[in-house]
């Protein structure tokens, strides 16, 4: 793990990649896990207003109204962690929700830069299945996706510019 400015130094020789979470599924995803599962609201996300077991709507205007430079990395924009001056930093980005395929992709363009292999991907954090369609319950209200549309405006357009609001909700 580097910062974006140390990445973009090492880009010209080294190979970086990323993987991106649809924006939905990740606010769920940190919803689920910092403001409900546990106990105590991690420091950083307490400072910016944030606190167990909040009403997800109020997590969302905390969300909105909370500047990138305050934000806790869970929350911020994933384009403002792997982009540097409007700039990709890395040579290749995969999506959570195709990573097995993404993966392999990846794997082929290793071995096409005659780089080594990364191996079985591993499994981490995996708290949510691939299957679980939670997410349209939390956005029902439409007040609730334009909250997202706007604060993760440039993540959904710069990686997920093909498909359809609808279709990130549904996680299709």
């Amino acid at each position: 793990m580097v910062s974006s400015h140390g990445a973009r130094m090492y880009r010209g020789t080294h190979f970086c990649f990323s993987f991106v979470r649809n924006p939905f599924d990740r606010i769920i995803s940190a919803y689920n896990n910092k403001i409900i599962e546990l106990k105590e609201t991690p420091a950083r996300m307490q400072s910016m207003g944030l606190f167990h077991s909040m009403p997800f709507g109020l997590f969302l205007e905390v969300i909105a109204s909370t500047s990138d430079e305050n934000l806790d990395i869970h929350l911020l924009p994933q384009s403002k962690i792997i982009c540097l001056d409007g700039q990709l930093i890395p040579n290749f980005v995969g999506r959570l929700e195709t990573i097995d395929e993404d993966w392999n992709t990846l794997q082929k363009t290793l071995r096409r830069e005659r780089l080594p292999s990364l191996g079985k991907l591993p499994g981490k954090n995996v708290r949510r299945s691939p299957d679980k369609q939670d997410i349209q319950n939390y956005f029902e209200d439409s007040g609730f996706v334009r909250i997202i549309t706007d604060r993760y405006g440039e993540d959904i357009e710069r990686f997920y510019g093909n498909k359809r609001i609808e279709e990130l909700i549904q996680r299709q």
